[in-house]
């Protein structure tokens, strides 16, 4: 039996199919002889591939962000499928549809657009109305933050998670504006909605989603602050100190140093900006790695190595009601029940490890005196070092 993409693949198909190649590496077996270990991808996921047989003639055939015509046999391994390749074939790039092999959100992009220009048109403080307008009713930065994804391997990896992200972020500032009393709405929307702008560059998402070269020598925080520079100095009579606060959120939005962040939040709104960013982010991080092993029987995910634990994929409601699909189009006030279990702050993405291969489980208490990895951004870890 073929298939025609990932999420179709069963246990014991025969495969044949165009994947593209994510990811190769030569590796070596027990023997000494060399394989190849794939990550082959398609828009409806991603799925691993091994070449057993005559992996340096085979590997020299083709490279990374190569389309690859492949036959293989599918079988499940530790839970996760792969793909066992008997042949492949490198395909010319002008004979396939890029839009076929790159994963996208499944919120209407169109629909998000919408909802971004409505916040914007919300916004009721002048100069962060004029500076949210300078960005988003920019067509070129527009037509790069509704596609770009919202990082590389570990949540909202896909055409238009950018744009997902921080509209949640938005959306859950609006659930808690209303709980404490005194907030600055308009500056934790803004925040909200340009804390990530400078993925935009950041990021390269024509082929398998990377780093550019902008993105690894400077990185999104200090992108995004000088974006916002460049655009607030266009802007004549925008007040220095509002000016100050807004970069402060986003030179500041991972919290600690150990997670990429020039500087620790130090404002109410900027704190408030670490945490709901890190929540998001991780609820999708989770529902991602829980969705990537339809294949596995058991309760319980693959270890994920970032969050150093495995994950219990139950919560108990009814059967037609477990779909782990997104939240789309949800508000906070309902989406808040169904994900309250998986919000515990924790390690900020997108300076942490890319998650790799499953490891044996471990206890839960630590051993040998060594100090776990801990799931929470604790601004308060650093106070007993007499740090700030």
């Amino acid at each position: 039996m073929q298939k025609k993409c990932v999420a179709e693949i069963k246990d014991r198909d025969l495969v044949e199919a165009v994947f593209l190649v994510k990811e190769k590496i030569v590796a070596m077996a027990k023997n000494g002889k060399p394989y190849l270990t794939l990550k082959l991808m398609d828009k409806s996921g991603e799925v691993d591939a091994k070449v057993w047989d005559n992996a340096d003639q085979v590997g020299a055939l083709f490279d990374r962000n190569d389309f690859l015509a492949v036959r293989a046999k599918a079988s499940v391994y530790l839970g996760k499928m792969q793909l066992i390749v008997s042949e492949l074939k490198k395909v010319p790039d002008d004979s396939v549809d890029l839009a076929d092999f790159l994963p996208e959100t499944d919120r209407d992009i169109e629909a998000m657009v919408e909802e971004l220009h409505a916040l914007v048109a919300g916004v009721k403080d002048p100069d962060l109305a004029r500076l949210l307008s300078s960005f988003f009713h920019d067509p070129e930065l527009l037509a790069q933050y509704r596609v770009a994804p919202a990082a590389k391997g570990m949540h909202h990896v896909y055409l238009g998670g950018l744009l997902e992200h921080s509209l949640a972020v938005a959306k859950l500032v609006d659930a808690m504006v209303p709980l404490y009393p005194g907030l600055n709405r308009d500056l934790l929307v803004a925040g909200a909605l340009l804390h990530d702008v400078g993925k935009v560059r950041e990021m390269t998402y024509l082929r398998c989603f990377d780093y550019s070269d902008e993105g690894k020598l400077i990185g999104h925080i200090t992108i995004g602050a000088e974006m916002l520079h460049e655009r607030i100095t266009a802007l004549p009579g925008f007040p220095a100190e509002l000016a100050m606060l807004l970069k402060h959120m986003i030179l500041s939005h991972h919290g600690q140093y150990e997670y990429g962040s020039p500087k620790r939040p130090k404002t109410l709104e900027a704190t408030i900006l670490n945490y709901l960013d890190d929540l998001d982010s991780k609820i999708n991080g989770i529902r991602t790695h829980i969705r990537k092993e339809p294949d596995n029987p058991s309760r319980w995910t693959s270890y994920h190595r970032l969050y150093d634990r495995y994950f219990f994929k139950e919560n108990s409601l009814p059967e037609e009601e477990l779909e782990l699909s997104p939240a789309a189009g949800l508000e906070p006030s309902e989406l808040m029940p169904q994900t309250v279990e998986a919000s515990v702050p924790v390690l900020s993405p997108s300076s942490a490890p890319e998650q790799g291969a499953p490891r044996r489980e471990r206890p839960e208490a630590p051993r040998g005196g060594q100090e776990r990895k801990s799931f929470s951004n604790n601004p308060f870890a650093a106070l007993k070092n007499g740090k700030e």
